[in-house]
């Protein structure tokens, strides 16, 4: 058999992980196994040389097949793209069993060529960013006389949890599991004896989890292995690939912790940058230590953990706590309710039965920053509730002034650049005069809730909610849709047919008309889409969705679908519900339904301030963005990144290291590829343990009645329309009474809000972003539905109806 570097055939046992590009992902799989000492199937491997070549060198193919002593053999492919860390392929390309004589060998090896151009393969690849470029080796191997197969999986694929391991078996060829065309017998190896019933035994289960852990071992990750055992009881390796589906673990700890994902409360669900969620962490920081609740339950940084690059919370010390634990199902309902299932079950398991019983933050300094800051509170409410136009006059002001100061100055070094970088978000955290008049407005609208208990309902308060003045969103929005209306016809023309991409190319160019998107810029230009993540691009610069949207405006042709024109039915029905609930109330309990109208009026005054709070954090955001990309324009030129966009892909502690002279290109890159896996990620888990287990997949099916999906009702009313699934909002269009379906949302969603008729997401809470910006153009919204983007398709038409929380398909 041929073995230099022209050879088309090389024998597994001469393979090894380097040569991937020419064997392709499963021979370099086995070629590891073999190299580790586990029992392999006889084999060669047909190299990507004669795939490339397209034709098959049969002279070589036989005489190693000769050599493995002919008669029955499997075939499979082995892409290049295939098997890999991130992609598993499985199943994507062909196999063949039990071939047997030269002409079936050529055969299928023909086919399996044949199967890297078929419709799934192709697709798959498209799925996940594989480019045209793969080419197919392919594996021959002896037949095991197999008495049972299957396949293990050294972590249990369906929970995450890495402490388990998972067989599926069957008597005889294994192939039957791998292809779903039996039903397999299942076993879950927890640590517990296994049951001894099925096609396996106790030792032979006892047998693959030992082979399972040092295959794992091995290869440094969880692994998928297909085994068979022979007919005289030896166990033999098939194949092994990366179990490419799990999440990836949290921070190694000592002991058992529970971290709850809460991204989505700031709509933030694809990854962060390194640099984002280091500068995240540094704004929470900042605000602990303001607050003085640095070093409780929440550590120093309100319990912040990233886990596969995602915001969680570290909650486990709160579950633990006596005096807290019995209030953390209360406490999270404002996560939504598939968090306060999973609170109700932690409380239930023993792994966090209570441990300590002291308050959960430090005593001492919060009692001193709670007597300094109660006499300032109470003059606040007075002041604020007494002259809410005052109020908002001075947090805009404020929010002004923050502007101006988070500009850097213009000469700087590099080193003054990362220091300005690190620092300017402290103003923000101590802005009270932004702080105070949002939170009061958000305090004052709840107390109807319990003023006219058992007079309105959830859903009529919601309304008085709706179209909220003072709102920087909102009114955002409203800019933009101005700037479309007030387009003349050449303009619409340009607009309407340009792709976005190439408008944003020729507005940066400067060789757009002025359509007046500079003004809108230079107000809102310092926000996008995941916005609290620095390594995301503002509008300022790549404008396309702003573009995109604005076509989205131009096809609105009913003028009660114009957005200000919703805009002002929603106020309007808000107002017209404050009287109507005063009234009916007055009757029972004048003196409450006099105050309760007052705390509607205020709240109306005062809680489209709420957004302003992000809005002016954002400023400080934009310019770390700024200051850091400056920096790695210096860091590129003198060699220490690759190019100036990959300090994004360090935190701020690594970029500083590389202001003092390391190289951190290597790192940036590897950084960049695992950020462009993740990116690829569709379900991201609500809460995992430390041993990797998704902890809504551990519990009980929701009960689903009619074809309905279940959530939560974040803004009133019912709607029927055509969905649309978004996942990217970036060149998302909207037609006029689509309903939006996307994962989840945040400020810079909302632009698709103005042509949609109703909003569905599979995360969030009543008081996030998106559902309240919702409330305020009275779009029926139910968020927290399970799987949503994936159950349900463009196209299709569903009812959204807030009052149930449900969505159902039509």
């Amino acid at each position: 058999m041929a073995t230099g570097n022209d050879s088309q055939v090389i024998e597994l046992a001469q393979i090894d992980a380097s040569m991937l590009g020419l064997v392709g992902g499963k021979a370099a799989g086995l070629g590891e196994l073999i190299k580790a000492g586990f029992r392999v199937p006889q084999g060669f491997c047909l190299t990507t040389r004669a795939h490339v070549t397209g034709e098959i060198p049969e002279g070589e193919v036989l005489d190693a097949y000769a050599r493995i002593g002919g008669g029955r053999v499997a075939v499979r492919s082995s892409a290049t793209a295939e098997d890999l860390p991130d992609a598993s392929f499985a199943g994507q390309q062909e196999s063949f069993l039990d071939v047997s004589g030269a002409s079936e060998l050529l055969n299928a090896i023909r086919r399996c060529w044949d199967s890297l151009h078929s419709d799934r393969a192709v697709a798959y690849r498209e799925a996940n960013g594989v480019g045209p470029d793969v080419h197919m080796a392919v594996v021959v191997q002896r037949m095991v006389d197999a008495k049972a197969g299957g396949v293990l999986f050294t972590a249990n694929p369906l929970t995450g949890t890495r402490t388990d391991m998972v067989v599926d078996a069957v008597s005889g060829s294994g192939e039957a599991v791998v292809d779903g065309s039996a039903i397999a017998d299942h076993y879950v190896l927890d640590g517990t004896p296994p049951r001894a019933d099925g096609c396996l035994d106790r030792d032979q289960l006892e047998l693959l989890r030992e082979a399972g852990a040092a295959v794992q071992e091995s290869f440094g990750c969880p692994q998928d292995i297909e085994w068979a055992i022979a007919r005289d009881g030896g166990l033999w390796l098939l194949q092994s690939r990366a179990i490419t589906t799990l999440f990836p673990l949290p921070p190694e700890t000592d002991d058992l912790r529970v971290y709850f994902e809460m991204g989505h409360m700031q709509g933030m669900l694809r990854p962060f940058t390194p640099a984002g969620m280091s500068a995240l962490t540094r704004g929470a920081k900042l605000w602990m230590d303001s607050a003085g609740l640095s070093g409780g339950a929440f550590g120093d940084a309100m319990g912040i953990v990233p886990v596969g690059d995602r915001l969680f919370m570290d909650f486990s010390d709160l579950l633990r706590n006596k005096r807290i634990r019995s209030r953390l199902p209360r406490m999270m309902e404002v996560y939504g309710p598939r968090n306060v299932e999973i609170v109700r079950r932690l409380l239930k398991d023993p792994r966090f039965a209570p441990t300590t019983g002291g308050l959960p933050f430090p005593v001492a300094p919060l009692l001193k920053k709670g007597l300094r800051v109660l006499p300032k509170a109470k003059f606040e409410f007075i002041r604020i509730i007494a002259f809410p136009a005052a109020a908002r006059e001075r947090a805009f002001r404020t929010t002004e002034k923050l502007k101006r100061r988070a500009v850097a100055p213009e000469s700087a070094s590099t080193a003054e650049r990362l220091r300005f970088a690190e620092q300017v978000q402290r103003d923000f955290m101590t802005a009270s005069e932004v702080i105070w008049p949002l939170f009061i407005g958000i305090v004052v609208s709840q107390f109807p809730n319990a003023l006219l208990k058992g007079i309105a309902t959830d859903a009529e308060l919601d309304t008085v909610l709706g179209g909220l003045p003072h709102n920087v969103t909102t009114e955002m929005d409203l800019a933009l849709w101005r700037l479309a209306a007030d387009l003349d016809e050449p303009e619409r023309e340009l607009l309407r047919f340009t792709p976005p991409a190439e408008l944003a190319t020729r507005y940066q160019a400067g060789e757009l008309p002025d359509i007046g998107l500079d003004d809108f810029l230079s107000r809102y230009g310092h926000r996008a889409a995941s916005e609290v993540d620095i390594g995301v691009p503002r509008w300022s610069e790549d404008p396309t969705q702003i573009l995109s949207t604005i076509a989205g405006y131009l096809r609105i042709t009913d003028p009660e679908q114009a957005p200000d024109r919703r805009f002002a039915q929603a106020a309007e029905r808000a107002e017209a519900m404050i009287d109507e609930l005063h009234e009916r109330a007055r009757r029972k309990r004048p003196i409450r339904a006099r105050l309760a109208r007052f705390c509607m009026r205020r709240a109306r005054r005062l809680t489209g301030l709420r957004e302003l709070g992000k809005f002016a954090w954002l400023y400080s955001l934009s310019s770390m963005r700024a200051q850091l990309l400056r920096v790695g324009e210096d860091l590129s030129g003198q060699g220490r990144l690759e190019q100036a966009g990959d300090v994004m892909f360090l935190d701020l502690d690594e970029i500083r290291a590389a202001v003092r002279g390391t190289d951190q290109r290597a790192l940036a890159v590897e950084r960049k590829s695992r950020h462009t896996r993740e990116m690829r990620r569709r379900a991201v888990p609500i809460a995992v343990l430390s041993d990797g287990t998704d902890l809504e997949a551990t519990g009980a099916p929701e009960a689903v009645a009619d074809g309905a999906m279940t959530g939560l009702g974040a803004s009133p009313g019912k709607v029927t329309g055509r969905a649309r699934v978004v996942r990217d909002p970036a060149d998302a269009r909207l037609e006029p009474g689509e309903i939006l379906v996307a994962s989840t949302t945040d400020p810079g969603w909302t632009p698709l809000f103005m042509t949609a008729a109703g909003l569905v997401t599979e995360t969030g809470s009543p008081m996030a972003h998106g559902p309240t910006v919702a409330r305020e153009y009275g779009i029926p919204a139910v968020i927290c539905v399970r799987n949503a983007t994936a159950e349900i398709e463009t196209g299709q038409v569903i009812t959204v109806d807030a009052t149930s929380g449900t969505v159902t398909p039509e």
